[in-house]
């Protein structure tokens, strides 16, 4: 029989798997997170006919006599190229921007993708659209997370973060330097445990400032805290603060003198003490919450000639609140929002890379496997190592349209010229067989 049958039929052979190859891709050109494949020939073994002869004296070498015998597809690979990232807007839609794969899990056996739609299952789960556990670092209640292990990922609606109560308040901003000095001359000086009512307040504080803030007990109670601070010398003021009596008046309890230097700056870092029952604060209060002890530290406010601004800057604790929305960093922090203001880290996902990523085998449902090339996962998060993960979008097909249908007419050509060598050498067996008439 005629080699070139054989070369003729192992070349349909390779252009149809070339094809088939290309029809998948066209398939999946609007497939989130699909990875283009490629087909690549190789020759087939060659006959030889006549092997190479070395020179000799009076003759130089001859090279080999060979005919090919067809050929073979060479590799199939797997195009990992980032696709485009489509904008959703969906909160539970995630893109990865660069290297890395989501981790799913389905009890037994951990699976990777590029394919982030995922969703919430009735327990608060984060699943991908088969119901596979998506994997990442979960958070206790304090919001600390465990990067000792992987686990699933819990959003769950309607969970409450306790109450947390006000240990700590900072202050920031200016105490106008050029403010009166009070004094028992002028009748504007607060004294330790003195009764003050709206009147002698309001004459105390044109020598100082005064601040209500909300501070909230171990049940979560919120509790009114005014703190007054009043000039007594050109680089002292007292601070202190004041406890209702009822009927507008007030007992003001002094917690100790803030000085400053004459650059306008506090010397050291005045830090005070409030140790108070919540009752104190709030007249015909009934609840049983602990003592409250609260820090107040004034390092950071100055002593300037501009007008007064001082203001809290940071201040701690919360109420009891329920979740009611949840946002995804670049990092795959999932951070939950509360009810009552509050912010809090609920997990991280992880993602997962590998030395040889277009070593993964495909298993369909838009997942990929370990193989024996692909190297062990490489677990970690998003930007250390990893690609980043962009919230509210989808990661595209990487399919382009018009390559495809470019390959997809090479491949037809190349299948239609293959038939053509099994037509041409079908043709001269038909000859030889007619020799016989």
């Amino acid at each position: 029989m005629l080699r070139s049958m054989y070369s003729g039929i192992s070349g349909l052979k390779n252009f149809q798997t070339k094809l088939d190859v290309i029809g998948n891709n066209i398939a999946n050109v609007n497939t989130y997170g699909f990875k283009k494949s490629r087909v690549t020939f190789k020759d087939m073994i060659s006959q030889q006919i006549q092997g190479a002869s070395s020179p000799q004296v009076n003759r130089g070498g001859t090279n080999p006599k060979q005919v090919g015998l067809g050929s073979q597809v060479a590799t199939i690979d797997q195009i990992h190229t980032q696709g485009s990232l489509q904008t959703t807007g969906r909160s539970l839609d995630l893109g990865i921007s660069g290297d890395g794969f989501f981790i799913v899990n389905d009890g037994q056996l951990s699976y990777y993708t590029r394919a982030g739609n995922f969703y919430l299952d009735s327990n608060g789960y984060l699943v991908n659209a088969d119901g596979l556990y998506v994997q990442g670092y979960a958070a206790d209640a304090a919001g600390v997370i465990d990067y000792s292990q992987l686990s699933r990922l819990r959003i769950a609606a309607g969970s409450i973060i306790a109450p947390s109560a006000t240990t700590n308040i900072t202050f920031k901003g200016n105490l106008y330097a050029n403010t009166d000095i009070a004094d028992t001359t002028n009748g504007r000086l607060f004294t330790p445990g003195q009764t003050l009512d709206d009147q002698t307040l309001k004459d105390g504080l044109k020598s100082g400032a005064a601040l209500t803030m909300k501070v909230v007990d171990s049940l979560g109670n919120r509790h009114d805290l005014r703190i007054v601070l009043q000039k007594i010398s050109n680089t002292n003021w007292q601070a202190g603060y004041l406890l209702p009596l009822g009927n507008g008046q007030y007992t003001f309890q002094s917690l100790g003198n803030i000085t400053f230097n004459t650059q306008g700056t506090t010397v050291g870092n005045p830090t005070f003490t409030i140790n108070i029952q919540p009752q104190q604060l709030t007249l015909g209060y009934t609840g049983n919450a602990d003592p409250l002890n609260i820090t107040l530290e004034f390092g950071n406010i100055t002593q300037y000639g501009s007008l007064s601004t001082i203001d809290v800057d940071t201040i701690n604790g919360n109420t009891e609140g329920f979740l009611e929305g949840f946002n995804v960093s670049s990092a795959g922090e999932i951070f939950g929002v509360y009810s009552n203001g509050q912010v809090q880290l609920l997990g991280q996902i992880a993602l997962a890379n590998f030395n040889n990523p277009e070593g993964l085998t495909k298993v369909g449902e838009n997942l990929y496997q370990v193989s024996n090339n692909s190297g062990v996962p490489n677990i970690g998060i998003a930007g250390q190592d990893m690609g980043t993960i962009v919230g509210g979008t989808l990661e595209m097909s990487n399919v382009d349209l018009s390559e495809e249908f470019t390959e997809m007419i090479v491949a037809q050509r190349g299948f239609q010229a293959n038939t053509r060598i099994i037509t041409t050498s079908d043709e001269i067996l038909q000859e030889l067989v007619n020799l016989k008439r």
